[in-house]
């Protein structure tokens, strides 16, 4: 069995790297943080945010329903709210498919 190396993954992201994953600005994941109570990202000593894997799959659902589907602040508060559980796998589910959908594209384009 061939020796397969693992990529590396980084326990904490700041906030930068985050707003350049959802191609936003620093100042809105900031905002979205005092909007919504779900948000606390742990602050090192100097005061610095540092984003976890769990801190970001809360920004990707605020993300979803603020930028996807339009709710407003107050709107998406509420869904939070409701059912957070079941936002979640809906949002894995169109994860899912949209991966689906770029695989079947590339091997389209490889025949």
């Amino acid at each position: 069995m061939p020796y397969v190396e693992k990529e590396i993954e980084k326990i904490y992201y700041t906030i930068g790297e985050v707003a350049e994953r959802f191609d936003v600005a620093t100042s809105l994941i900031r905002f979205w943080e005092s909007e919504f109570s779900i948000l606390h990202p742990k602050k090192n000593k100097k005061g610095n945010r540092q984003y976890t894997k769990t801190d970001i799959e809360k920004i990707k659902l605020i993300y979803h329903l603020v930028k996807d589907r339009g709710f407003t602040l107050n709107g998406a508060k509420e869904m939070l709210k409701k059912n957070p559980e079941e936002l979640q796998n809906k949002l894995d589910a169109i994860e899912s498919l949209k991966n689906v959908k770029k695989f079947l594209i590339e091997l389209k384009g490889q025949m």
